[in-house]
């Protein structure tokens, strides 16, 4: 779950009643968005009730036999029920946070790749981070004056297609060995589309059309430019599997991001404790190989795999002619609209990278006068108050095996609907796991929790906002440390009757509030840029 925090925002709140208009957009786990003073939007999870048709409800006495989990498919089915995790589009980076003076290297399902601006055909460019030379990474290397990619351990260049077009070592009057197809860089087909790179993890000249035939999902909010669309990204120290299975459990925010998200408790019910859990009904409508949709009630969520998990606002009816209700009213507190969206990408066994937007379509201003950095250190924090539960839940299916989990958990409640729906999914369709086509042996790394929720590797390399925030607060820390030597020295220089004693105190107070300044900054660039960690028996 994440959550958009922010330093001083103003006060802005989405009624439970959420009003839509001619299309859906999404929203997320019934959630209800309120942002404090103090600075941050908080989600509430709000129930209604449902009638579960995939997933039995469990009563207060839970039964045997209600209680049992959903019976894992069949092995046997036809090829068209299996689903080819390489034939789908995946996304690599959001365009906002990739530098066009730069290769990027990024890994996903397994695959090295290098993302590349190519001015000459004005795109960005997919290719394997391996120099077909003496394969050392091109993600390494330069985008040259011409605008290609060359590979900076012995100078070969290469165009937007792949092709070889210059061999620093070949003699100028010798055959033309650039042209050979081994020279060739294997170059995957690429698109832009909701400001996402997306690739096909094949290279075959087959597919080289293949988004004519087949295009990524399509999110209307992010394009739509009435709706914000602010965009977050971070690699994630447990697997693929785990990261959509949280995304799909309200549940557990009261709990594992308490203090952090501020859930709106019903009126007409006692807290059973401090967080204030309750009964969530949650229901799966339709699940198929194509994914599938849940209805939360007054929102819907889809699962498009095997990257998108996003929810929506269902369309409010209008009782008296059954359509929607109309678009050109002035906008409501009921007509305010908001998504969550979560791209969830496989990069190796234990590892993830989340792409994350939470598009609305009221307080635009807000992202306009508020810089990028300053919501993702709350979203950040959401991320790491379950990076370790998470990291330690994934071992402990790993040791009972994935095949396993339906035995291994206990699901009793329709709070688990989504994530048991997911893993219905994983194992009808998608062989119970990702297909890493045997690159892995299985085991899964095991960094320490330092390394577990490092912030300045895992995102703030790779988000411009946060990078240059990060280098800007470091100068300024520095300056104020330079101000408050300066400020010493410049009493201890001067002899007594030159400054008054006035000017002397000033110079000194100035001097102590510009070291205590500094050593604050210095204590919140880390917490908030390198590392923070989330200790739950003290919240």
């Amino acid at each position: 779950m994440e959550t958009i925090r922010a330093s001083r925002v103003p006060s802005l709140h989405i009624p439970a009643a959420v009003h839509t208009t001619q299309f859906r957009k999404p929203h997320f786990f019934n959630c209800q968005i309120t942002a404090t003073p103090s600075s941050s939007f908080s989600l509430s999870v709000h129930r209604k009730t449902l009638k579960s048709k995939l997933f039995t409800a469990i009563s207060p006495t839970v039964s045997t036999e209600s209680a049992t989990p959903p019976e894992t498919e069949p092995e046997t089915r036809t090829q068209q029920e299996k689903f080819d995790w390489y034939s789908q589009w995946y996304p690599v980076m959001p365009v906002c946070d990739l530098d066009k003076r730069r290769p990027h290297a990024k890994k996903v399902i397994g695959i090295d790749v290098v993302v590349w601006w190519d001015r000459n055909e004005s795109a960005w460019k997919v290719f394997d981070d391996a120099c077909p030379h003496r394969l050392a990474p091109l993600s390494e290397g330069r985008i040259d004056q011409w605008g290609r990619l060359q590979c900076v351990y012995h100078g070969w260049c290469f165009n937007g297609s792949g092709e070889c077009k210059f061999i620093p070592q070949a003699p100028p009057d010798g055959p033309p060995i650039n042209t050979f197809k081994k020279a060739c860089v294997a170059a995957y087909p690429s698109v832009v589309q909701n400001d996402i790179v997306w690739f096909w993890p094949n290279t075959d000249p087959q597919y080289k059309d293949i988004l004519t035939e087949k295009k990524p999902p399509y999110i209307e909010q992010l394009d739509d430019p009435s709706f914000t669309k602010l965009m977050g990204n971070r690699d994630i120290s447990y697997g693929y599997e785990v990261l959509i299975e949280n995304l799909m459990d309200p549940a557990h925010v009261p709990y594992a991001h308490y203090g952090i998200m501020r859930t709106q408790q019903p009126k007409d019910r006692v807290k059973a404790d401090r967080e204030g859990g309750r009964p969530l009904d949650l229901l799966i409508e339709k699940l198929d190989i194509n994914g599938f949709t849940a209805n939360q009630g007054w929102s819907e969520s889809k699962f498009i795999p095997p990257c998108v998990f996003y929810a929506y606002t269902k369309p409010k009816v209008d009782q008296a002619n059954g359509s929607a209700s109309s678009a050109g009213m002035e906008k409501s507190s009921e007509q305010r609209k908001f998504a969550l969206i979560f791209i969830c990408v496989p990069v190796s066994p234990g590892r993830s990278r989340l792409i994350w937007s939470f598009p609305r379509n009221f307080g635009l201003w807000i992202d306009k006068i508020v810089p990028r950095w300053m919501f993702h250190v709350g979203q950040n924090l959401i991320l790491d108050s379950d990076m370790y539960l998470l990291h330690v839940e994934e071992h402990k299916i790993m040791d009972v095996g994935p095949a396993n989990w339906q035995k291994a958990c206990f699901v009793p409640t329709k709070s688990d609907a989504l994530v048991i729906g997911f893993r219905k999914w994983l194992n009808k369709y998608g062989s119970g796991q990702v297909d890493w086509r045997g690159k892995y042996s299985g085991v899964l790394p095991t960094p320490t929790k330092e390394q577990l929720m490092d912030r300045y590797w895992s995102h703030v390399v790779n988000c411009t906002s946060c990078n240059i925030a990060y280098k800007g607060l470091n100068v300024l820390e520095v300056l104020l440390q330079i101000i408050s030597v300066a400020s010493i020295g410049i009493v201890a220089a001067t002899k007594q009757n030159v400054i008054s004693t006035a000017a002397r105190a000033t110079l000194v107070l100035m001097a102590i509030l510009s070291f205590a300044l500094s050593r604050w900054l210095a204590h919140f660039i880390y917490k908030n840029f390198r590392y923070h960690d989330y200790d739950h028996a003290f919240r």
